[in-house]
């Protein structure tokens, strides 16, 4: 055999053994790939190794409640979540996950320390959206944010973590369940339609810039 046939051979050999690399493997469809292989090689190019994602484009997931998280990724898969920038990035990434491949994702990330979001804030803004987390705004009759989210931003089962997340994605969030596009069957919608677009970029101000819980 040529040289050059056998460089060939052994270039095709290597390429195959990556593919089944499972440590090492970008493959969304084999259910033998490690969830933290999987974050790594896949989720990481958008919300960071460790879930802290540097873009506002993508939510922080570090510390998130896994209950959340795999909630949200069977809505993707089932294309019951319809937003648009959801449906965007996450359609494609999810359709072929199973039940057991969501789980440990989710488990995952939320063993992940969330770190602090270092961006310039609105003082004003942030000691505005502190009162409508803790306290709602009752002349609207929009409860308090900690009702559900819990005091410190932590989440609560399928209520997520909205502490250190960017404040950017959580504005289009709130816009999103506003105008009920694609989140449907959730309290949010209710509750976001009584927030003024100042009041919903207080809130968020506030969550992205809460001291972190010990």
């Amino acid at each position: 055999m040529k040289k050059s046939h056998l460089l060939l051979a052994a270039s095709i050999a290597a390429a195959a053994t990556a593919c089944t690399n499972l440590e090492r493997s970008r493959s969304l469809a084999n259910p033998n790939v490690p969830a933290a292989v999987t974050a790594v090689q896949v989720c990481s190019n958008c919300h960071g190794i460790d879930g802290n994602s540097e873009s506002p484009n993508f939510p922080r997931l570090a510390g998130q409640q896994p209950a959340y998280i795999a909630a949200q990724l069977e809505n993707f898969r089932s294309h019951q979540r319809s937003d648009p920038a959801g449906f965007f990035y996450m359609y494609g990434m999810s359709q072929k996950l199973t039940d057991e491949q969501i789980k440990g994702l989710a488990d995952y990330y939320s063993k992940q320390v969330p770190k602090p979001v270092f961006a310039k804030v609105d003082g004003g803004k942030v000691l505005e959206g502190k009162e409508i987390f803790e306290k709602g705004v009752p002349a609207k009759e929009v409860p308090p944010c900690m009702a559900c989210h819990g005091p410190n931003g932590e989440g609560m089962a399928t209520f997520p973590r909205l502490a250190n997340q960017h404040q950017d994605y959580l504005v289009k969030q709130l816009d999103v369940f506003q105008d009920n596009r694609g989140r449907p069957n959730t309290p949010m919608t209710q509750v976001a339609h009584g927030l003024s677009m100042p009041q919903v970029e207080a809130v968020a101000s506030y969550m992205q810039a809460m001291p972190m819980s010990k």
